[in-house]
Parts: C-alpha cells; structure tokens; sequence
C-alpha cells in the first residue's frame, strides 16, 4: 500500500536553500527529508509549550 503524502510548493532564497542542502548532506539525508525533520521538531517543541494539537474527526 502507498503512503499518502502532501505536496507544498515552497519559494525559498537560494542561499536558505543552499544552506538547507548543506545541513541534509552533512545529516545524511535529502533536503526534504531534513526539512521534514524540522518540521516535526518544531511541531514538536511546540505543543510542549502549548499542548498537544488536535484536530476533530469528520
């Protein structure tokens, strides 16, 4: 079975980016694995602060 994932189209300066990728190669991951990371981290820290985010079910 497939795993669904969501697209998102970003416009990032080229230096961030270049920086990004700089990070990726040196954690031994693709750009978009490392701004997924990221981003799970920052979700992370988050709702230690905050609380957990929920979302109700349809």
């Amino acid at each position: 079975m497939t795993e669904k994932k969501s697209h998102f189209t970003l416009r990032v300066d080229p230096i961030l980016m270049d920086k990004l990728g700089f990070i990726a190669e040196y954690n031994g991951r693709t750009k978009n694995r490392e701004l997924e990371q990221m981003i799970v981290h920052r979700i992370a820290a988050f709702e230690k602060d905050h609380g957990e985010i929920t979302f109700e079910e349809e």
